[in-house]
């Protein structure tokens, strides 16, 4: 009865856990990297280098109250974009994932940065329309997004190839 014990206790020891497929990784590094840069985003909004933050998109754009603009509408917007993101990554992950390199990555985020501010801003009714932008404003965010096009299409990417080698042997 021990030794059987014993060997289960072993058995139990020695497994290890099922690694994460690359789309659930992909599904992680959406929302950490939506959360990420759109705080990133919310602070260069607060020491005005934009005019927009997280908010002014997912908030402020369809809710006119007090609280919209206070910090809970800023950390609502900062999560509501985490979870946006997640099918930004997803996207990424299904057209671009056997890109290789970070060029891909950043003509993603700044193609990103070209639908929302240029393509999709009717849709956001607290974001000023292009030509309404300041420099800093443009400036700014073209470099969020091509930043945040550079996090989560590069780490997708290079999950990916790694996944694949593993998957190889």
């Amino acid at each position: 009865m021990a030794r059987r014990e014993m060997e289960t206790q072993q058995l139990e020891q020695n497994k290890t856990e099922k690694p994460m497929s690359a789309l659930s990784k992909a599904i992680v590094t959406g929302f950490v990297g939506g959360v990420l840069w759109s705080f990133i985003g919310t602070v260069t909004y607060y020491f005005s280098f934009s005019t927009v933050s997280a908010a002014s998109f997912v908030i402020r754009s369809w809710i006119q109250t007090e609280w919209a603009s206070s910090w809970l509408g800023e950390l609502l917007g900062i999560l509501c974009v985490g979870v946006l993101s997640i099918v930004v990554a997803v996207l990424y992950f299904f057209l671009f994932r056997k890109m290789v390199g970070m060029m891909p990555a950043m003509i993603f985020g700044v193609a990103l940065w070209f639908v929302f501010f240029y393509f999709m801003n009717p849709v956001f009714e607290a974001v000023p329309s292009f030509s309404e932008l300041d420099s800093n404003t443009i400036v700014t965010t073209i470099c969020i997004y091509l930043l945040y096009g550079t996090f989560i299409g590069y780490s997708i990417s290079y999950e990916y190839q790694q996944y694949e080698a593993e998957n190889a042997k």
